[in-house]
């Protein structure tokens, strides 16, 4: 059984992240949704709502789980029997940082691989700053989240 972790803060979830897990759930037995609670990121919604809106987007999506966690992700990957690490990269810009983080994982975790995908071109620009900046604004942000994630940006910036 291949299982694969694709962790991330998803503060919020964005059709970027959303595509992802789709494509993974097609290569994949199982797909893990890891939320990290990563309190240093100052994430705008409480891990828990954060795991309530990834679980109500992959709803349709059987082989995927979504957990919340606030360890060390290598003793994550370990509690998850994990095979994999899925990570994205949207731009030249991110490859340093998950060069690192795949590097520093291998010596952390061993027994779990890295694996990059990138997301359709309609989302590589996509990014949950850019989405939770344009929401706190006002502005439309139909275009990249799904409608419970909008809501809950409207919902939490009073709009």
């Amino acid at each position: 059984m291949i299982n694969v972790i694709y962790p991330g803060t998803f503060d919020p979830i964005t059709k970027g992240h959303m595509d992802l897990v789709e494509r993974a759930a097609h290569l994949f037995d199982r797909v893990v949704v890891a939320v990290a609670e990563s309190p240093n990121k100052k994430p705008v919604f409480e891990l828990a709502q954060r795991v309530a809106l990834a679980e109500e987007v992959t709803t349709h999506l059987d082989n995927v789980e979504v957990i919340g966690f606030n360890s060390l992700l290598a003793d994550f990957l370990r509690e998850q029997k994990a095979t994999a690490i899925l990570r994205g990269l949207r731009a030249v810009s991110d490859f340093e940082y998950e060069f690192q983080m795949a590097n520093m994982n291998r010596i952390l975790a061993p027994q779990v691989e890295s694996l990059f995908l990138t997301p359709a071109e309609q989302y590589s620009y996509i990014s949950s700053t850019l989405v939770r900046e344009i929401s706190s604004l006002g502005g439309d942000i139909s275009k990249f989240v799904a409608p419970c994630v909008q809501k809950a940006l409207a919902n939490k910036f009073g709009q």
